[in-house]
């Protein structure tokens, strides 16, 4: 780096930063349940020496899986924010940051599909990821939605490929299912040592030396770096060449020394490797094993090395809410303050928790800030710098700290806190629909206050648990993301609120569509003596194509119907198509055109457009071949292979698609698409089916059509009375 760019670097600092802008990290851990997202952050935390035990997910004792409910069952539900410090080791291997230490941010995020918003809302507010890949089981479905979720958010990544000490382990295969699966131009940089009960270390393939760790140290902290031994040597080599051609293709210094035939140093290769990855064209690979404590230094050193620091990505873009144009946030600690509150919590002591990613200022405790999508000032009466379930108050924050906020009180995920000067908008992450519900009551009278309030806080926290009243039925719903969510949700009141709660059967969040386009005419006339009422509406509607969502268009011209009037209309299609014209569900993929209508100069008003609105609408959906859509689930089983027959008789039986049939040593791997509708209590079912032996992953991929056979039960199931179109 210039000597020009470093001093412009460093006068983004403030003087009274302990941890420049430079060396400061925000990382997440992201990966598939049981990769061993939790066990590798607890060894991290525990090498940095945040920690001085490390715990174990199957023991309950783990940093970052504080929740009683996560502890119980071994997973992770909330991602946690955690701060540790690191200086790389002078052990003779190359390093390029030696001379300082680094402040680590860490969030270590859920694996289970049920709770995606956690790695959503993560993702969005991260420099960089470690990617966990099982050793046995390589990519898996959650692997590529987390990695779809890194790409979203444009988040650089290194993988590392875990559980290389279990059996079956094949750090080429996992390497192979990265290129492949998830199209990431990935290069090992650390080989794993060995495999199975033969890992001894790990391979760095940059310096071309190997770390062997001690066995009487089960702690991993005593290894010795030594000459790469003989029977590795080839692979070590062949893995180097591999790399240098690879980075060779993408930068051109590299390029350049190859092309001379000159020497290529390490530290060049690294800062080469470095550029790539936080422009998002490389993704560093390194090998081990996190619960044997073995290659995860090299995975923090690669964190360090490869991942970006705040003033190393783009600067955040943001909407001016005056001007209506894009504005660039650069992180800089002496402009203007501006965060994004990213997550809500509820703490049992603090109270109201606003978790921030500060992208650009200094806030200081006390300061006044304004939520730029309510206009209204807040004050943050105290910063806390967390520690899981812990919390350290400091009296300032700067550009790239990961923090929560205590005092601002209207605050919902995704809003932006600014400077008072300042009107500007962050992009908010987002979050997909819930797909399952149920409904839920107290099973006393005295609890309903008590619910209604649990309920309502949960669901600030969480963007994809939702809580309305059904209309028809008068119960309270609660909607989330799969039956693991909503227990836990259930779970959750008891615990914090005290509310022990009755649950109904799980229902499923169907969705109704069009086939073909119609026009719909409304209207509302009404004479009662006096002054009457009279509305009067035309629209055309057409499908979109599936995932577009709804798009309702003012086409009027000449004004047939004054431009007053135009909200009321609009307000009663997008009324109508919340509560959905064949079954009451809502309804998706659509486009509206209100294309024509009529007034009376005395008895028109909102109402009366409004009316107006909801009957076109109606009308034209009974038109326009209406169907039902339903939740279908990308469905992963991992069996031995004498169960694979009745396995795939179930998933047939369940009206599941079969998509792909992969062997590994072992067990085969099921690829299928099965509605939600048929996945209840599918857990127990593979077990039966396989004694116990065989695994499956769900998560939500797309909706589909329902078959016409059983549109009509499923119609029957939500009232006899329901308009059939």
């Amino acid at each position: 780096m210039s000597h020009a760019a470093t001093q412009e670097r460093s006068s983004l600092n403030s003087p009274a930063r302990e941890y420049s802008l430079e060396r400061t990290r925000n990382i997440g851990i992201a990966a598939h349940i049981d990769a061993g997202k939790t066990t590798t952050t607890e060894r991290i935390l525990f090498y940095t020496g945040l920690i001085h035990k490390m715990g174990e997910v199957h023991d309950g004792d783990t940093v970052t899986d504080w929740m009683s409910q996560e502890k119980e069952r071994g997973i992770t539900i909330t991602s946690a924010a955690i701060t540790c410090f690191w200086k790389q080791a002078d052990d003779g291997l190359i390093k390029s940051w030696i001379e300082v230490p680094h402040r680590i941010n860490i969030i270590d995020t859920p694996g289970h599909v049920d709770f995606t918003a956690e790695v959503e809302r993560s993702m969005r507010v991260l420099d960089g990821a470690v990617a966990v890949f099982c050793g046995v089981a390589g990519v898996q479905p959650q692997s590529e939605t987390v990695w779809r979720q890194a790409t979203k958010y444009n988040v650089p990544r290194i993988a590392f490929v875990n559980k290389m000490d279990r059996t079956g382990a094949d750090f080429e295969n996992a390497l192979n299912d990265m290129r492949t699966k998830l199209g990431a131009y990935a290069y090992p940089v650390a080989l794993p040592l060995g495999a199975e009960d033969q890992l001894k270390g790990v391979i760095d393939v940059v310096s071309q030396k190997a770390v062997v760790y001690d066995e009487n140290d089960k702690t991993g902290l005593t290894y010795s770096v030594v000459d790469i031994p003989g029977d590795h040597k080839e692979r070590a080599k062949a893995a180097y060449e591999s790399l240098l051609e690879g980075v060779a293709d993408k930068d051109d210094q590299i390029m350049n020394l190859v092309l001379e035939e000159k020497p290529v140093p390490a530290e060049e290769l690294k800062a080469a490797i470095r550029r790539l990855t936080c422009q998002l064209e490389f993704v560093p690979v390194l090998g081990g094993s996190a619960f044997k404590n073995k290659g995860v230094h090299a995975v923090v050193d690669a964190v360090i090395d490869y991942l970006p620091s705040p003033v190393d990505v783009p600067a955040a873009t943001a909407h001016d809410l005056n001007r209506e144009e894009e504005v660039l946030i650069k992180a800089d600690d002496k402009a203007k303050f501006c965060g994004l509150a990213f997550k809500l919590w509820t703490d049992p002591f603090v109270g109201k928790l606003v978790f921030m990613r500060v992208y650009r200022g200094t806030l200081n405790k006390g300061d006044a800030v304004v939520n730029s999508r309510t206009g209204k000032r807040e004050r943050a009466s105290r910063l806390l710098m967390i520690q899981a379930d812990k919390r350290t108050e400091c009296d300032a924050v700067y550009s790239g700290d990961i923090v929560a906020i205590v005092g601002v009180k209207n605050v919902t995920t995704g809003d932006t806190l600014c400077n008072q000067d300042l009107e500007i908008s962050l992009e908010p992450p987002t979050f997909p629909e819930p797909v399952i519900s149920m409904a839920i009551e107290p099973k006393t009278k005295a609890d309903r206050e008590k619910m209604s309030e649990g309920l309502q806080r949960l669901s600030e926290e969480d963007p994809t648990f939702r809580c309305f009243t059904n209309d028809e039925t008068g119960q309270l719903i609660i909607a989330g993301m799969g039956e693991l969510h909503l227990e836990i949700i259930r779970d959750r009141l008891l615990r914090e609120f005290k509310v022990d709660a009755n649950a109904g059967a799980p229902q499923i969040a169907y969705r109704e569509t069009i086939t073909k386009d119609a026009t719909g005419e409304g209207k509302f006339i009404r004479q009662s003596g006096g002054r009457g009422q009279y509305g009067h509406a035309i629209i055309n509607i057409q499908p979109a194509e599936r995932g577009k969502g709804i798009k309702v268009e003012n086409k009027i011209v000449g004004g047939v119907i004054p431009k007053e009037f135009i909200p009321a209309v609009i307000a009663g299609i997008e009324e109508s198509i919340k509560g959905g014209v064949l079954a009451n569900y809502p309804m998706v993929d659509l486009s509206v055109q209100i294309v024509d209508g009529s007034f009376h100069e005395v008895d028109s008003n909102e109402l009366a457009f409004k009316m107006a609105g909801i009957f076109a609408f109606k009308e034209a959906a009974r038109k326009a071949s209406m169907i039902l859509l339903e939740p279908v689930m990308k469905v992963e089983v991992t069996t031995p292979d004498e169960y694979q027959g009745d396995i795939l008789g179930d998933l047939n039986r369940r009206r599941g698609k079969i998509v792909s049939i992969d062997s590994k040593p072992q067990a085969t791997i099921l690829n299928s698409e099965v509605p939600l509708a048929e996945m209840f209590g599918y857990a127990t079912a593979v077990r039966s089916l396989s004694k116990g032996r065989a695994s499956y992953s769900m998560e939500p991929d797309k909706f589909e059509p329902v078959p016409t056979q059983i549109v009509n039960s499923i119609l029957d199931s939500i009232s006899p009375s329901v308009n059939r179109a």
